[in-house]
């Protein structure tokens, strides 16, 4: 019974938005409805500030460590790990509590994938900052991020189930990132501002 509740706990809990949670909290406008329409932290970042960006990244980190973590304590298979992971990273995608409008869910695969392994959680993020600051695109950084995540998992998880479930979450995380991807190629994408 266990096996089947532990997917739909980790999905209701990817499904708070920490965006729009912080955004109400903190008294700015609803992510969804300015700036990139993301309700993610680097939207956040551009109208609300660091201090709103920092709390809606840990908030979405957090988000998808803590129902793997819950899945681990109580004893879960590889199966239902890999099941936890995708449905705590489809409920920041797709959030039933805010009309299934949510983020491309880069902090929240961080957050599952470090919960299952936390050196392949040490070098996405060495991946992404080193991507940031010699590019210093926050796109391609999650995106290079991404693509590697499947490569270090499989070095360093050796659970077929969670690297199919890797894989799925980073063709998902591709999928939300196309509009940035060709704005990538086009030369439009903008940039970071340390």
């Amino acid at each position: 019974m266990i096996g089947y509740l532990l997917p739909v706990a980790a999905y209701l809990i990817g499904s708070i938005s920490s965006a729009i949670v912080v955004a109400r909290l903190m008294g700015l406008q609803d992510p969804r409805n300015v700036g990139s329409r993301n309700p993610g932290a680097t939207n956040v970042l551009r109208y609300g500030g660091k201090t709103a960006a920092v709390i809606t990244l840990l908030g979405d980190v957090f988000k998808g460590i803590l129902p793997v973590v819950m899945a681990r304590v109580l004893g879960a298979g590889q199966t239902t790990l890999a099941l936890v992971m995708l449905t705590a990273f489809l409920g920041h995608l797709y959030p039933v509590y805010h009309g299934f409008r949510g983020g491309k869910g880069v902090a929240t695969a961080l957050g599952v994938i470090s919960a299952i392994n936390i050196w392949v959680g040490l070098l996405l993020i060495a991946s992404w900052i080193g991507v940031s600051l010699l590019f210093r695109y926050s796109s391609l950084s999650a995106i290079t991020a991404a693509v590697l995540a499947p490569v270090y998992v499989w070095w360093w998880v050796p659970a077929r189930s969670i690297l199919i479930a890797t894989c799925i979450i980073v063709a998902l995380l591709l999928w939300r990132h196309r509009s940035n991807i060709r704005k990538l190629i086009d030369g439009t994408e903008s940039r970071i501002h340390f």
